[in-house]
C-alpha cells in the first residue's frame, strides 16, 4: 500500500482543502463553500481571539509575536550592512490581514496590464477590476471604480492632525496634487490612506469573510493545523498532512476530492511545495526529498518593497508619541470606546504620496507615507521619547530578485529567505532619489512651524553615497513579499502556475496568494492578494 493510500484510510474527506487562511485563503473558503461544496481550511496559527488582533493600534503587540506571526528574516548581505531584515507574516485566522498596517491600496492599472502582457490572459486591469469591486463596501469615489456591496469595509481616516494637513499642503506646493481616491482613475498624488477599519475595529479577512459564515456545516476551519506535506498519486494532488505546531507527532490527513489549494503566502507556499517534492530537482535532492515534479521556479523571483524612513523632531505640536503614554493614552482609549476618533483606530501610516523619482516618467515609481509619529531608529516597534514625525519611502517596482529555499526536510524549520534588497543598481539610484524627495517634503514651508530638526539620517548625511549607506543601515522590509510561485505560460522556465493558477505539470493543485504575482504591484500587496483569492474562486468553480 502506498503512503498516500495508507494515510487516506484514516483521513477526513472534503471537496477542497485550502492551506492558509490569510488575504486569499479566507476569501476562497467563503466563496467555495457558498454552493454546498465541503471545504477544509487549515491555519497553522491560533484563532484570532486576542483583542490586539482587532484593535488597529494593537498591531504593535502582535507583529513581532511568534504566536501570531511567522518571524522570518532575510539573509544578511552587504546591501543591508550585514543585517538580517525581519519579515513577519501573519500566523492566525486572517493571516497578515490580522497584523498588517491596514492600508487598502490596489496599485496602478499598468501593473495588471503587465501581468496579462506576460502571457497571462484574464489578468489585465479591466479583467481584475470587477473582483476588486465585489470585495469592497466603500463609501465615496466613482461607481465605475469602487464597490459598494462587498464584505470588506473600506473607510477614510476620521482623525485629523495639523501635521498631516501641513505635510499634504507642502506636497501640493512641491507639485504633487491632492488625490481624493488613489484607487480610482489615477494613483498619482497625495492624500489620506483608505483603511480596512470599520467603527474602530480592524476588518481582517477572518472578520469580514470567515466570521459571518463560521456556522456553515460544510465549512471546517482547523486552527493550530500546520501543513507538512501535500499528498500525491503520481502527479495528482489528493490531500494534505498536517499537525499541531507544538506536537509534530500529531499528524493527521485531509483528502481533497476536487482540489488542494495552497494559500500560505510568498514564503510558506514555496516552502510547502518544496517539502512536498515540487520544485527545483537539485535543491530537493540536496535535502533528501523525493522528487514529484521538477519545477525550477518554485521559490525563485522573490520581490519586496524596501522602505527607508526619514525622521524629524517636532515643535509646537503634540504627536502620537505623547498621545500613547500615561493618562493621555487612557483618554484615547476612552474616546475609542465611545466610537470617537482616536489613535486606537488608526493605521500606522496616515498619509500617502505616490510620485515620480524623475519628471520624465509616465507614472509614479515611488510610494511615500507620513505619520505624526516617529519610531526609534526609524523602525516600527518602539516610539521615540520626543515629539516626532516620519515620512517613509520605497520604490514601487524594484528590479532586485531573490529566493526562498528550504535547507532541511524538517517542516518546522524556516526556509532560507533572501530578497536581495538593493542588489540592482537601479534600485539604489531610485531609492536615493526617493529619500531626497522625502527630505524636501519634511522641509516644506507649511511644515516650517513644526519642523525642529532632522534626527534620521541627520543634517550631515547629504551625498548619494551617504544616503545609500543610510538606506543600507536603516532600511526595512515593507512586508510585501511576493512572486515565488509566479504565474506564466508553460514556456516560461520560472513560471510555477498558469493563468488559471494551476501548478504546471500537476493535477488538482493550485496556488492562490501573493506568490503567484508575476511582478510586484505599485502598492501594498494585501488588496491585490485579496483580489487574487476572489478571482481564483471563480476560476475554480468554472473548471
Amino acid at each position: 500500500m502506498s503512503k498516500a493510500k495508507s494515510l487516506a484510510s484514516s483521513a477526513e474527506y472534503f471537496d477542497y482543502v485550502i492551506v492558509g487562511s490569510g488575504a486569499a485563503g479566507a476569501i476562497l473558503a467563503n466563496r467555495l463553500s457558498e454552493d454546498g461544496s465541503t471545504v477544509c481550511l487549515l491555519e497553522a496559527g491560533p484563532p484570532d481571539h486576542t483583542p490586539f488582533l482587532h484593535i488597529p493600534a494593537g498591531f504593535i503587540k502582535v507583529v513581532f509575536n511568534p504566536k501570531y506571526a511567522w518571524q522570518f528574516s532575510s539573509e544578511p548581505t552587504e546591501n543591508t550592512h550585514g543585517r538580517r531584515i525581519p519579515i513577519p507574516q501573519g500566523r492566525t485566522l486572517g493571516g497578515s490581514t490580522s497584523i498588517n498596517g491596514l492600508v487598502y491600496n490596489r496599485g496602478q492599472r499598468s501593473d495588471y496590464d503587465a501581468w496579462a502582457n506576460r502571457g497571462n490572459p484574464g489578468w489585465a486591469y479591466s479583467d481584475v477590476l470587477p473582483y476588486f469591486k465585489s470585495l469592497e463596501k466603500r463609501t465615496g469615489g466613482d461607481d465605475y471604480y469602487r464597490g459598494r456591496s462587498g464584505e470588506l469595509p473600506i473607510s477614510d481616516i476620521d482623525w485629523i492632525h495639523p501635521l498631516c494637513e501641513a505635510f499634504m499642503a507642502g506636497a501640493v506646493e512641491a507639485g504633487i496634487p491632492r488625490n481624493p481616491d488613489y484607487n480610482g482613475l489615477d494613483q498619482a498624488g497625495v492624500g489620506y490612506f483608505q483603511r480596512t477599519i470599520d467603527k474602530g475595529w480592524r476588518m481582517s479577512t477572518a472578520r469580514s469573510f470567515l466570521k459571518p459564515i463560521k456556522s456553515r456545516p460544510n465549512l471546517h476551519i482547523k486552527t493550530y493545523a500546520q501543513a507538512s506535506q501535500i499528498l500525491f498519486e503520481g502527479k495528482k494532488a489528493i490531500g494534505v498532512t498536517y499537525c499541531h505546531p507544538r506536537q509534530p507527532a500529531s499528524g493527521k490527513t485531509v483528502m481533497a476530492a476536487k482540489e488542494v489549494i495552497i494559500a500560505c503566502g510568498a514564503i510558506n507556499t514555496p516552502k510547502l511545495l518544496q517539502l512536498s517534492g515540487v520544485g527545483p530537482a537539485g535543491l530537493l535532492q540536496s535535502v533528501g526529498i523525493p522528487l514529484v515534479h521538477d519545477l525550477p521556479g518554485v521559490g525563485e523571483n522573490l520581490s519586496d518593497h524596501y522602505s527607508v524612513r526619514v525622521v524629524a523632531r517636532v515643535k509646537n505640536s503634540e504627536t502620537m508619541n505623547e498621545l500613547v503614554k500615561g493618562l493621555k493614552l487612557g483618554g484615547q482609549i476612552y474616546k475609542w470606546l465611545r466610537k470617537k476618533p482616536s489613535v486606537m483606530a488608526l493605521s500606522p501610516s496616515l498619509v500617502h504620496y505616490f510620485w515620480k523619482s524623475r519628471p520624465d516618467l509616465p507614472v509614479p515609481d515611488l510610494q511615500g507615507v507620513f505619520s505624526p509619529a516617529s519610531y526609534k531608529e526609524g523602525y516600527v516597534g518602539m516610539l521615540d521619547d520626543f515629539p516626532g514625525m516620519t515620512t517613509g519611502v520605497w520604490q514601487h517596482r524594484p528590479a532586485s530578485r531573490g529566493y526562498v529555499r528550504i535547507n532541511s526536510a524538517d517542516p518546522f524549520r524556516d526556509p532560507i529567505v533572501q530578497p536581495n534588497y538593493l542588489d540592482h543598481p537601479d534600485d539604489q539610484l531610485t531609492l536615493i532619489r526617493g529619500i531626497r524627495l522625502a527630505r524636501r517634503l519634511l522641509r516644506s514651508k507649511p511644515l516650517e512651524p513644526y519642523f525642529d530638526k532632522e534626527t534620521l539620517p541627520g543634517e550631515l548625511c547629504e551625498s548619494d553615497n551617504e544616503l545609500l549607506d543610510f538606506a543600507r543601515r536603516y532600511g526595512v522590509s515593507s512586508y510585501h513579499v511576493n512572486g515565488t510561485a509566479r504565474m506564466g505560460p508553460a514556456d516560461d522556465k520560472l513560471a510555477v502556475v498558469d493563468s488559471r493558477l494551476r501548478v504546471h505539470g500537476i493535477q488538482n493543485l493550485r496556488v492562490v496568494d501573493s506568490s503567484v504575482m508575476p511582478s510586484i504591484p505599485s502598492a501594498n500587496t494585501c488588496a491585490a492578494t485579496m483580489m487574487i483569492g476572489n478571482k481564483a474562486a471563480d476560476l475554480i468553480r468554472r473548471s
